[in-house]
């Protein structure tokens, strides 16, 4: 409720934070409005709700135009964002032509749908004015009221030419929007709430063990594997991850629910300091590669065995091994992605399947494994230097 609904974590950068509330509560309640548009089209009325709520009809058609101007505001502070002051995280070396053009255009669309609303009201005002037969009185309406001087002169077929557009445009914008956002990172919208339920609630620090793993460590010290069955569990395919599909559906639905804001990589240690390292890519390469199998399917081509895989044709190895784990990225998500759980199937692969992790962590790895510690001295030894100090 406070993550997804409250969008609480946003919040740590309050005026984006402040002017995006607005933009989602805007999205949510006007498209109240929107049900009356689409009733009206359906049954040919005009302004259905108007004789049932009265002069409560008035206040909420004030608070919708309200919520309209907001959204208005707050979508040209974006783009003056964007594209003027051009805010450092929204940058990038995975933010190429599309993703900018494509936040660029989902906000001159809201700002072109909600002037729209705006207009179509103004001149609904005026034809109630004139009397005009099919036109139910709404009252004043304070926002869309400042259009009229520019609607004024115009005839009575021309009004009602724009006031019909409007509405026609507003609910063509809708449906075009609703098939566009399938395409878009603006996909969030709807699978920020699924994202977020699903999302883990251990502690940040926790990193879970290998299931596969476990069990086998488990069957030869004699323990009770946490198999279902007494059969020892099947032999994985693969230990780790290389390409999409070794990676979990909520891995997958992470990378769709990406909103690109870049609040991730804005806070990673790595990329602050210059390294390749970008959470935000992260999602972003798992999102396209999974895109690019299934197109490649979809059109009979080979999809996963194309000759391609996501480590080494979209994230480096430079970039996983970059990471320093710290869980500032899964920290700063405004929807609770993960990238750190790819990156870490990513290792697992290179350092179970591949032995490709650097030298350092080769030795680290084979003194854990010889000695029990990341030190290359046997555990006999690892008291010494109390005895040390006691001379």
């Amino acid at each position: 409720m406070l993550v997804a609904f409250g969008q609480k974590k946003m919040f740590k950068k309050f005026i984006p934070a402040f002017l995006h509330f607005f933009v989602y509560v805007g999205f949510l309640i006007i498209n109240l409005e929107v049900l009356e548009f689409i009733i009206d089209g359906f049954l040919g009325t005009h302004r259905v709700f108007a004789p049932f709520l009265g002069s409560f009809y008035n206040v909420a058609m004030n608070f919708f135009e309200f919520l309209a101007v907001m959204v208005l505001i707050s979508c040209i502070v974006f783009l003056i964002r964007r594209n003027i002051l051009k805010v450092g995280r929204f940058s990038g070396i995975e933010m190429t032509k599309w993703p900018k053009l494509d936040a660029n255009l989902i906000l001159i669309i809201e700002s072109i749908l909600m002037l729209a609303i705006l207009k179509m009201n103004a001149a609904d005002q005026i034809l109630q004015a004139r009397g005009v037969e099919h036109y139910v009185q709404t009252g004043s309406l304070f926002f869309s009221s400042m259009f009229i001087p520019i609607l004024e002169n115009f005839s009575t077929s021309m009004l009602i030419i724009v006031e019909r557009g409007s509405w026609w445009f507003h609910i063509i914008g809708i449906f075009a929007f609703a098939l566009y956002v399938t395409y878009s990172k603006h996909l969030h919208i709807f699978l920020a709430f699924p994202n977020t339920y699903f999302s883990s609630l251990d502690p940040k620090g926790k990193i879970e063990n290998m299931p596969v793993v476990t069990n086998e460590v488990k069957m030869m010290l004699g323990m009770p594997s946490d198999s279902p069955t007494d059969q020892p569990p099947a032999e994985p395919g693969r230990f780790g991850a290389k390409d999409v599909n070794d990676l979990s559906w909520l891995n997958i639905m992470n990378a769709f629910a990406c909103t690109e804001c870049g609040r991730c990589s804005d806070e990673c240690p790595a990329n602050q300091t210059g390294k390749k390292l970008s959470p935000r890519k992260i999602m972003m390469d798992v999102r396209d590669r999974a895109e690019e199998v299934v197109d490649g399917l979809a059109k009979g081509g080979k999809g996963l065995e194309d000759g391609k895989f996501l480590l080494g044709d979209y994230i480096t190895k430079e970039e996983i091994n970059a990471c320093t784990s710290c869980n500032a990225c899964v920290e700063a998500c405004p929807v609770n992605n993960d990238p750190l759980a790819v990156i870490l199937e990513l290792r697992r692969f290179m350092s179970m399947e591949e032995s490709s992790s650097p030298a350092e962590w080769n030795s680290m790895f084979s003194n854990i494994e010889t000695s029990f510690s990341p030190w290359k001295f046997p555990p006999s030894d690892r008291f010494n230097w109390a005895e040390d100090l006691k001379k």
